[in-house]
């Protein structure tokens, strides 16, 4: 605006106007606002609602009968018994007014979900696992594959491949995968979403008997289990996954064959670039060493190629988790 008035000056405003591009009232409202005491309050229209009529409105609105209806039901209800108060938009308007607009139906509220905070600092402390479809031969044939995974070391610790989600089959996994890693009462946590065979009985009870703690995601959330999430990303967007496959039998050994690359050969950078089956069968420390001396050899041999000194091989993470919990420290580095 500073700079309409200064070419005002030599060329008037409406040129000065013309060359900024800005509107002739718009620079005479600028160069002088208008006080408060100049502003003229804006008259009543006459086909406003008296106060005493919206008051009416307003004591209508907050009835017995009609306080849990939305106002355009107020008015076709009163029209009914033909009385017309006002239009559905002006008592919108009023209860705004009144701070009355809100949820005005009797509703059921969903209880609020408490947020899962899990944390894990070594193997076979949590586990999660999942469900996922692979297509079949045609469309509406799928398979089922079940996958528990360890959430420290990425470890796939179980899984099978069935025509369908049964929890029985859940039952047999998890038993046996228990089993075979010498899972302790009071030693290890379940995270799972909130499918149906996740929360069924027979797993509760399978888990109440096995002193396993259970855990579920948040209904649709699925950044409540993310471990799971990421490890049937990596399968589904490897090149070699097919659009479908012709087979029970060929998904079944796809499966196989990718789990067992998964599990021994796929290094992750969220444990230090080490395989799952290092982290989880406890070699990770002496592979980390071993890496180190050749990081140090080859600084000895070359130092001007390492800019930042000698090179330091990564750590395992103090401890990896599901939500952060509040108390865990800062310093801590989740993968």
């Amino acid at each position: 605006m500073a700079h309409a008035a200064q070419l005002s000056e030599h060329v008037g405003v409406r040129c000065a106007c013309v060359s900024l591009g800005l509107a002739r009232s718009t620079y005479y409202a600028r160069m002088r606002p208008r006080l408060p005491s100049e502003a003229k309050p804006r008259p009543r229209p006459k086909r406003a609602l008296s106060d005493e009529e919206r008051a009416q409105v307003i004591t209508l609105a907050t009835s017995d009968e009609y306080v849990d209806k939305s106002p355009a039901a107020i008015v076709t209800s009163q029209m009914d018994r033909n009385i017309y108060v006002c239009s559905a938009r002006t008592m919108y308007r009023l209860l705004h007014i009144w701070r009355l607009l809100k949820e005005r139906r009797d509703i059921t509220s969903h209880p609020a979900y408490s947020k899962p905070e899990l944390v894990a600092r070594q193997p076979r402390k949590v586990w999660t696992w999942d469900i996922t479809k692979l297509k079949g031969p045609k469309k509406g044939i799928v398979y089922s594959l079940y996958v528990v995974l360890d959430m420290y070391s990425r470890y796939i610790v179980g899984w099978l491949l069935a025509l369908r989600e049964d929890d029985e089959l859940a039952r047999t996994l998890i038993d046996a995968a228990c089993g075979h890693e010498g899972i302790e009462r009071n030693q290890l946590i379940i995270h799972a979403d909130n499918g149906g065979v996740m929360r069924s009985n027979t797993l509760y009870e399978l888990f109440d008997k096995l002193g396993v703690q259970r855990s579920h995601s948040r209904p649709y959330c699925s950044n409540d289990n993310p471990y799971s999430e990421s490890q049937f990303k990596t399968m589904k967007y490897a090149p070699a996954y097919p659009k479908r496959f012709s087979s029970f039998s060929h998904a079944q050994a796809y499966s196989r064959d990718f789990i067992e690359d998964y599990n021994n050969q796929m290094y992750h950078s969220g444990i230090a670039m080490l395989t799952p089956a290092m982290v989880h069968h406890g070699h990770a420390q002496q592979i980390i060493e071993q890496r180190q001396v050749v990081l140090t050899n080859a600084f000895s041999m070359h130092p001007n190629r390492f800019v930042n000194g000698p090179p330091k091989h990564h750590q395992l993470p103090d401890a990896v988790w599901i939500n952060k919990p509040e108390n865990e420290p800062n310093d801590v580095v989740n993968s």
